[in-house]
């Protein structure tokens, strides 16, 4: 094994001014994605010939602007996580396309990827199992310096307890371990690891689900305070409507592996326009007893269909109130049906034009007739 290594980088840790608003720059893209699938194969036989596939996603598309959070939830197996680990390129995507900061890093190899590794970070779910016990608290935060042979500027000791002191922890806890430390603390002590070299992009994996109530709270108001210090830009992945509400500036809701709906975040609270997201909402509790009677309870019939067969054209139609023999035919493309507001329903609510309709308006209008040759063609792909 060789013993020599190349000079190490020096890397400023110092903190932004605290209460500075974060810039939203319209139009400024950090992150792009386009038509990205995930087919997991099932192998049978002696062989382990392959004999079908895990759909766990099938053709999503979105972008995150600078300095924005987008908030990405749906039931447990719609492919929430899977799509966060494919924009970490922890998994090799089946087919689309990732694009960060213009640079396509869809197929880029793991040593190209390696210095982009700073930029991009991801906070997991579970903070018991994703902490080394074996290791301090200062060896894990260190950790991304030693990796990416960076230096901090007053050394990486110091920068470690400045970064314990940011999320809210004692800088003298550099020497302890993790099982010395509750739940909350340890959600802390990996989010001080996240940001320990200054990335731009954060995927927040269910930051907070294994997390008590309260101490919930604590966390979603770190992160955002951490968003507005250092400028950050965050992919909440959540299946809380409560906390993607409070912390999220759009929302995208999925189902199946497919995007329905995407919106900004008071308008999709307000006037959602897919089934699928006015089901979730009735189902989100409202402090306020005096309210509770206001809101009728939507209960879905059936079960989550199964990613190893989905339902053909519109995939939520098996569970549906609304579907009818179109839906069964013919996948709704998720498009716009109000500004800045995209669903994918052939028979939307709070509002009177359809995805269908949409389309056919895109096909006469020159201006937007890309976008929807763009739509219709994702959909057809994601049908292959």
């Amino acid at each position: 094994m060789s013993t020599s290594k190349t000079p190490a980088e020096k890397v400023s840790v110092d903190k932004a001014p605290a209460g500075e608003p974060r810039p939203i720059r319209e139009g400024e893209n950090l992150l792009e994605v386009e038509n990205l699938g995930k087919h997991f194969p099932v192998t049978a036989g002696l062989l382990r010939r392959q004999v079908a596939a895990v759909k766990a996603v099938d053709g999503v598309s979105f972008s995150v602007r600078k300095g924005e959070t987008l908030g990405l939830v749906g039931e447990s197996g719609c492919g929430k996580s899977t799509t966060g680990r494919m924009i970490m390129r922890l998994l090799d995507p089946s087919f689309g396309k990732i694009t960060f900061e213009g640079q396509d890093i869809t197929k880029m190899s793991q040593r190209r990827l390696r210095p982009l590794r700073r930029d991009l970070q991801m906070i997991f779910q579970d903070p018991y199992s994703s902490l080394n016990p074996r290791k301090t608290v200062g060896a894990i935060v260190g950790a991304p310096f030693r990796l990416q042979n960076l230096e901090a500027e007053q050394g990486v000791k110091k920068a470690v307890q400045e970064i314990l002191e940011l999320v809210g922890l004692n800088p003298e806890h550099y020497n302890r371990y993790p099982h010395e430390f509750s739940g909350g603390q340890r959600q802390r002590i990996g989010i001080a690891r996240t940001l320990a070299l200054k990335p731009k992009l954060i995927i927040a994996d269910e930051p907070v689900s294994a997390l008590d109530v309260s101490v919930q709270a604590q966390v979603v108001n770190l992160l955002e305070d951490l968003q507005d210090e250092l400028d950050l830009t965050y992919v909440v992945i959540a299946h809380d409507l409560s906390v993607v509400r409070h912390i999220s500036d759009r929302v995208a809701v999925m189902y199946l592996g497919k995007i329905v709906e995407l919106a900004d975040r008071t308008d999709l609270y307000e006037r959602p326009m897919h089934p699928y997201t006015n089901a979730l909402l009735s189902a989100v509790p409202i402090p306020d007893p005096a309210q509770r009677g206001e809101r009728k309870r939507i209960r879905l019939q059936g079960d989550v269909p199964s990613p190893l067969d989905p339902p053909p054209a519109c995939r939520f139609h098996t569970r549906c109130w609304k579907a009818q023999d179109i839906c069964k035919q013919v996948e709704p493309p998720l498009v716009e049906l109000s500004p800045g507001h995209q669903a994918a329903c052939h028979f939307p609510e709070n509002t009177t034009v359809s995805a269908t309709d949409a389309v056919a308006k895109a096909a006469v209008a020159p201006g937007a007739a890309a976008a929807g040759d763009a739509g219709s063609a994702s959909a057809a792909d994601s049908a292959e």
